[in-house]
Order: C-alpha cells, then structure tokens, then sequence
C-alpha cells in the first residue's frame, strides 16, 4: 500500500471570508451575501460537493483510460439537503451534515445504458471521497 498525506491550510479573514490553500493554489470560501458573508467564493458545503464530483470526474478520466473508453465528455449535478436550523443553533432536532447526497451524471461514450451504469458504480466505488463519506473517517483535532 502506498500512502501520502494531503494538506490544506486555511485562514480566516473579514467577517466570514476564509482563504484556503493546496499546494500552490489559493481558493476561497465565503458565505453568500444574505448569509453575513460577501459572497467571494463557495461555502464549504459547496465545495464539499464540487470536491465530490471533481474526484468522480477524475476517477473516470482513469478508468476509462484504464478501460480503453472514448469518454468524450462527462457531466456531474450534485446537490443535497442541508439543515440551517441545526448548524446555526436554532435547533438541536437533526443533524449539522447534508441528510441526502444526489448525484446525476450525463456521460458521452459508445456503452450502453448497463455499461453506462456500471462504469458510473465503479468510479463510485474508486472514488476516495464516496469513501469518506460513506464509511466513517476519524478526525483528531488539537489545539496548538
């Protein structure tokens, strides 16, 4: 088994803008203007899911590489049912994560709709983020 660490960094700025960095990149993450936030990129929520579909979209970029596919184009909709109430504090009925994931995919490529389908299991099964959410992943926090 090879093994790598993944690393993020981020920051916080004015009133809920947060600068985030990978690598040698800088991406970041704000709430929408009517949320107290000035709206200068995606919550986290939102990246969470772009996170989600960028990693399937990848995955099938190698399996269709892997399996001599002509995959021409995908296309990836995810959304999910999130609980404001909760994560703010006017509820403790719920829970602060999404209660349901939806992902539809379009897919250009010479397979039938079974083929289609299965090619779509397998970059779910491949996929380490549909990993983390569907099998639980412990977080260690500390405090420096």
């Amino acid at each position: 088994m090879s093994s790598k660490i993944i690393q993020v960094e981020t920051s916080i700025k004015e009133r809920y803008l947060v600068k985030g960095k990978a690598r040698k990149h800088e991406v970041w993450i704000d709430q929408p203007e009517n949320g107290g936030g000035q709206d200068k990129g995606p919550t986290p929520i939102e990246y969470f899911l772009l996170g989600l579909s960028g990693c399937l979209l990848a995955i099938a970029r190698i399996l269709a590489k892997q399996k001599r596919i002509q995959l021409r184009g995908m296309d990836i909709r995810v959304e999910g049912d999130l609980d404001s109430d909760f994560l703010l504090g006017k509820s403790t009925q719920g829970r602060a994560g999404l209660t349901e994931i939806r992902l539809t995919a379009k897919m250009d490529a010479d397979l039938t709709p079974e083929q289609k389908e299965d090619f779509l299991n397998e970059m779910d099964r491949r996929c380490p983020v549909t990993e983390n959410v569907r099998n639980a992943t412990p977080i260690r926090l500390k405090l420096e």
